[in-house]
């Protein structure tokens, strides 16, 4: 009977019947003890004249180590994440109530309420327009700022329509386009959305804020208040 070969009836144990533990199929996993039980028949059932060389119990001995410190560093590794995406997702409450200003060119305007932005004006531009639309694509109201010489831009729409009466509560849309000599060139707004509640993407593990605006992923925001 060779080394590497069992009587019949010789059971092992697993730690798992079913599954897996730490990504290792349950018809590849052992314990300790099932280990140990194997190097023991293997040394009970070795041919007397050809005994197996000492060196590969040693060999299967530190294989059994190694795959013990790999377990214990995935159980490590995975605690160590649990307790990252726990403190994110404390951190991120502190965004509870705060506006952030984030790539965006729509916004839910509340009753009474008025909705604000900013743009990255371009190098030249002498003014920028900003226009409302409804959800239908009716012009609601338009205005115009004067370009910051650096940084970004603010506006504020105060949520009346160009006859100066309060436009109903809805979402509405921003466009707006910089003057920069003779032309007119697009520009694309951001948008201020008060932070409601924060969760964290099963998908990616990273934070993403819940606004009023929709949701947006915390590294999307370029500004705080």
């Amino acid at each position: 009977m060779s080394a590497s070969t069992l009587p019949i009836g010789t059971t092992l144990t697993s730690p798992a019947a079913s599954g897996t533990v730490n990504g290792i199929p349950a018809n590849m996993q052992i314990s300790q003890a099932g280990f140990l039980q194997l190097i023991s028949t293997q040394m009970q059932n070795q041919n007397p004249l050809n005994p197996t060389d000492p060196t590969q119990f040693l060999a299967q001995i530190e294989g059994l180590s190694e795959v013990s410190s790999l377990q214990s560093l995935q159980t490590s590794i995975s605690g160590l994440a649990s307790g990252l995406q726990g403190a994110q997702l404390l951190n991120g409450t502190s965004l509870l109530g705060h506006s952030v200003l984030a790539a965006g060119n729509t916004a839910n305007l509340a009753a009474g309420g008025s909705v604000s932005g900013a743009v990255s004006a371009p190098a030249g531009a002498s003014s920028l327009a900003v226009q409302v639309t409804d959800a239908s694509g009716a012009l609601v109201d338009a205005f115009t700022v004067a370009p910051q010489s650096s940084g970004y831009t603010n506006f504020t729409w105060n949520g009346t329509t160009t006859s100066g009466s309060a436009a109903p509560p809805g979402e509405y849309t921003l466009t707006v386009s910089a003057s920069v000599g003779a032309t007119s060139q697009s520009v694309s707004p951001l948008v201020y959305s008060q932070v409601q509640s924060v969760t964290i993407d099963p998908s990616t593990q990273t934070l993403e804020l819940n606004t009023v605006n929709g949701t947006l992923p915390l590294s999307s925001v370029v500004n705080i208040q």
